[in-house]
Formats: structure tokens, C-alpha cells, sequence
């Protein structure tokens, strides 16, 4: 018994015709592309390049620049005095400040509020960046500032409590 294997030329043009329309519903399932954080922190910051690998194990891109001058650039980009913290990062068109986790960026970007930007002010324990081995994780809070401020939620380390 003999079997032939022949394809029409038909069915390779119909075959070459949906590969690229294959691709793109293969791809847009299953990856997120997620906006690129730019982070402008204090050369001298190590918590900063905590709060960076946290964002970034999160999925998002990341661009770091190094500034000795954070103060000018909070007053640039709105950042109230009590709602400063050591890095300043913009994404999406909001400005987030201090050690946010990567869940509050997601929602914040998702919700899309009337707001400046999302912050945690200080250098809570426990938060990402701030989550050294030995230190007891404190609960803290997320803000977003702008033409008001208001509470985003409380944390317990990245999770929301």
C-alpha cells in the first residue's frame, strides 16, 4: 500500500495566509506588556535598588537614572513634602514615589484615577526594598496625591491588607 504525501498549493498559500494571524492571537494571550517605569533615584541608595528588582520581578521595564538633586525633581513633578521618600519613579503618566509595590502600580494603572501620582512616604519596614532579612514587616499605607490626597490601601510588605 502506498501512501502519497502530496500538498496542493492551495493548501500551502491558505497555510502561509493565517501564520500571521496565528502569531498574534498566540501572543496576545498570554504575554502583559506593561508601561516602562523610569526611576530616578540617589546614587548612593541601596533600599532604591531594592524597590528596582521588586518592579521588575513584577514585569515591568525599568530605567534607572542617578541624581544628587531628588529634591528638584519632587517639586517638578507635584510630589507634597510629607509624601517624599528616596526615589521618585514616572509610569503611565503618574508620578510614584517611595516604595510602592508593584500590586498598587498595577491597580493605579488599571483604575486610572484623577491623581498625580501614587506614593508611600518614608522607608516603611517590610515594604518593597525596605524588606531586609530580620526586620519585622510593618503595616503601612499607599497615597495618591494630586488635586487631593487620599488613601490607595493599607500593605503588609507587597500585599495588600
Amino acid at each position: 500500500m502506498r501512501i502519497d504525501h502530496h500538498i496542493s498549493r492551495r493548501t500551502v498559500l491558505t497555510a502561509a495566509g493565517a501564520l500571521p494571524l496565528l502569531m498574534t492571537m498566540a501572543g496576545s494571550g498570554h504575554a502583559e506588556t506593561l508601561p516602562l517605569v523610569n526611576v530616578t533615584k540617589d546614587p548612593s541608595c541601596g533600599c532604591c535598588d531594592g524597590w528596582v528588582a521588586h518592579i521588575e520581578a513584577a514585569g515591568f521595564p525599568v530605567q534607572v537614572v542617578e541624581s544628587t538633586d531628588m529634591d528638584r525633581l519632587k517639586q517638578r513633578l507635584g510630589v507634597p513634602a510629607d509624601m517624599a521618600s528616596c526615589h521618585t519613579a514616572e509610569v503611565g503618566g503618574y508620578v510614584v514615589e517611595g516604595h510602592a509595590p508593584a500590586a498598587a502600580i498595577r491597580r493605579l494603572l488599571a483604575e486610572r484615577p484623577d491623581a498625580t501620582g501614587l506614593a508611600v512616604p518614608g522607608m516603611p519596614a517590610g515594604s518593597p526594598g525596605m524588606d531586609f532579612p530580620g526586620v519585622d514587616p510593618e503595616p503601612y499605607e499607599a497615597f495618591l496625591f494630586g488635586p487631593t490626597t487620599r488613601s490607595f490601601g493599607r500593605f503588609l510588605g507587597p500585599r495588600e491588607i
